[in-house]
């Protein structure tokens, strides 16, 4: 049999199959003996071949992925945590406040994507919250990330239409991510009524997020979509890759690449590159560059391994 993981708790697998059927599933383990660097080596998403042994049933193989969204894991520093896999779109639900997103998370998930090919969404939400200098900010923040070419909505999703949203989501496997908090929940809740996903309100003591979701899991929406729920990230360490092809997944800083003196310029000291010069005529944001420099110089360790690898 063959099927889709739908739900991952760690241990034990609910996959839909062909046909349907939803199953309680083991990994064999192999996957366990396999020199396999992530924490989680079947994730929500995969495509998985099952067995049935007595009254339980195995998966006992993983079909090549597509693309994958991952992270460096939080508690063990040199193996990955993989959020989703074969997604057709991911939406970065990103807060000026209650929590503040920084451009660093958000430039270190557009990264990640990049590099595995997946196209992002980003909804700046709880705009019914913002006062009018914030409101303000957000919208100079939008204007960062659409001018580079990403999809960029601006939304509360408790009390606006998000006829929009299900328009963009429509036909696609869709992964949801971003802080606790900032309403990831409330959006799919919005989207699909009777999902009845739990909701907590903000830390008044930490103005973080408290964790609702704690497995990833997808769901099926009724007007032609799926979406991948994923528990919220407090941050987003980058792994497997090259420090030298860094820039490439900057999409502004690649498309100057080839203008650069140096093909393998790194923007940084080199002399007549194009990614400084458009630094300083104020047509890359500063912000952008700032944290790319940030990844080259608190991800050091993590660009030695090997981007291939599982």
């Amino acid at each position: 049999m063959q099927g889709v993981v739908i739900k991952s708790t760690g241990s034990w697998y609910i996959v839909k199959t062909d046909d349907g059927a939803l199953l309680n599933c083991r990994i064999r383990g192999k996957f366990r003996m396999q020199d396999i660097k992530s924490t989680n080596p079947i994730v929500v998403g995969d495509k998985v071949l099952l067995s049935q042994e007595e009254d339980s049933f195995l998966i006992d193989e993983l079909f090549d992925r597509k693309n994958i969204i991952v992270r460096k894991s939080v508690n063990l520093s040199k193996q990955t945590h993989i959020l989703a896999s074969n997604i057709d779109q991911a939406i970065l639900v990103v807060t000026m406040q209650s929590p503040q997103t920084s451009t660093g998370f958000i430039d270190r998930f557009l990264v990640s994507a990049q590099a595995y090919g997946v196209d992002v969404v980003i909804l700046f939400n709880k705009t019914d919250l913002y006062d009018k200098a914030t409101l303000v900010l957000m919208e100079e923040r939008r204007s960062i990330y659409e001018k580079i070419g990403y999809r960029c909505l601006s939304k509360s999703t408790l009390n606006d239409d998000l006829s929009d949203i299900k328009k963009l989501m429509k036909g696609k496997v869709n992964v949801i991510s971003g802080h606790s908090g900032v309403g990831k929940s409330t959006l799919l809740n919005s989207i699909q009524p009777n999902l009845n996903i739990t909701t907590q309100e903000i830390s008044e003591k930490h103005q973080q997020g408290q964790h609702t979701t704690t497995f990833s899991e997808m769901h099926d929406l009724d007007f032609g979509a799926s979406i991948i729920d994923t528990p919220g990230v407090r941050g987003f360490g980058l792994i497997e890759m090259d420090k030298y092809e860094l820039g490439d997944y900057f999409v502004e800083f690649f498309k100057l690449k080839s203008d650069c003196k140096f093909n393998n310029c790194m923007h940084i000291n080199e002399p007549k590159c194009a990614v400084k010069l458009a630094l300083k005529n104020r047509e890359i944001a500063p912000s952008r560059y700032k944290n790319y420099l940030n990844m080259l110089e608190q991800d050091e360790d993590s660009f030695r391994i090997n981007r291939y690898e599982k």
